[in-house]
């Protein structure tokens, strides 16, 4: 039989893949783990990465600059209704609070630090529904009576009642603007589908203009076509600074770093806290029979769940006793628990 040259081709690459299959199989596997890494301290690590020397001081300082000469324009979007998104590697908020403190000074400025774990979106709204107040109020000596009524208990109102006062259209528009910077818009925080949702709505509102930062590569996911184009209306701008994330990165683990009795309290009372009050008085002994007679779990799919829980966290492992039965136990040091205890109580 005759074999032309992709035959051939062909039939050396299929060749060369079973081989190389076959000596993976063959070859003896890794004993290595994860758990072998020697892990620093926390605290070392920071205090080593914080005394880093910086590099490339003159370019970054000159990269800086450049953006210096886009404030101009940037204003003028904002004026036209758009809102800005700054993209790019390096912290972006010693640039943007620049802008803001320079550039918007005619407006009042509000800012969220969207790299913290938890944002009260309400207190947002209220924060700004204040703000416009005080614009309104200094610029008219006698408010029109829609605007008093309006003024009341901004506190007490509910989210569209907010959002109606701040896109209201007793409201000229030129009588006041108020800007939200947005640290990292994509953060943990601000990261869920219903703070998005009020977030857009919040840029969509006639007197408000937004100007956020993204990092995380999947940002732009956490929006739809509408949310994009028109009601956060985004005028899209690599800015690269190239620094550090000194400030955002306190607020995370470092991936490196071994945590200690003290980091491995502050997890575990972080995942208890998060916990349903059942789930959080679970007794070991005669587990699952006492946890039903004390109503914290109405059936083994329960318990095994909340098990699961506490697994995926090392809060509780197991070991087989000497009778062959599987117990559970605590990997903490005696030093965190006695810290668990104490922050947690």
């Amino acid at each position: 039989m005759e074999i032309n040259d992709g035959d051939e081709d062909e039939f050396g690459f299929s060749r060369n893949y079973f081989l190389a299959k076959d000596m993976a199989a063959s070859g003896k596997k890794s004993t290595h783990k994860l758990s072998d890494i020697n892990l620093v301290d926390e605290q070392e690590l920071r205090a080593e990465a914080s005394n880093a020397e910086p590099k490339h001081e003159k370019e970054i300082e000159s990269l800086m600059e450049s953006y210096k000469s886009l404030y101009s324009k940037w204003v003028f979007e904002l004026r036209c209704g758009f809102g800005l998104l700054m993209y790019g590697f390096g912290s972006k908020k010693a640039l943007i609070e620049d802008f803001a403190s320079t550039a918007l000074t005619e407006y009042s400025v509000v800012v969220i630090n969207g790299y913290l774990q938890s944002i009260n979106i309400k207190q947002v709204l209220i924060t700004l529904a204040e703000l416009l107040w005080d614009q309104l109020k200094s610029k008219r000596r006698t408010p029109s009576r829609n605007l008093s009524k309006a003024q009341q208990a901004f506190n007490t109102r509910s989210m569209d009642d907010l959002l109606a006062f701040l896109d209201g259209s007793q409201v000229e528009e030129n009588d006041g603007v108020v800007c939200v910077v947005i640290h990292n818009i994509d953060g943990p925080g601000l990261r869920d589908s219903e703070t998005q949702q009020y977030l857009a709505q919040i840029a969509s509102c006639s007197h408000i203009r937004i100007v956020a930062s993204i990092d995380h590569v999947n940002a732009p996911l956490l929006w739809d076509k509408k949310m994009v184009h028109t009601q956060f209306n985004w005028c899209w701008y690599h800015v690269p600074t190239f620094a550090p994330y000194k400030v955002e990165g306190m607020f995370f683990p470092l991936i490196l770093a071994h945590g200690g009795s003290a980091q491995s309290a502050k997890t575990a009372a972080i995942v208890l806290q998060s916990l349903t009050p059942n789930a959080q008085s679970m007794p070991i002994d005669n587990l699952y029979t006492v946890s039903r007679e004390r109503f914290l779990v109405s059936s083994q799919v329960t318990l095994n769940s909340h098990l699961t829980e506490f697994k995926d966290h090392d809060l509780v492992k197991t070991r087989r006793h000497s009778d062959g039965q599987d117990c559970l136990y605590i990997p903490l040091a005696s030093e965190a628990l006695e810290k668990l205890f104490l922050n947690y109580d």
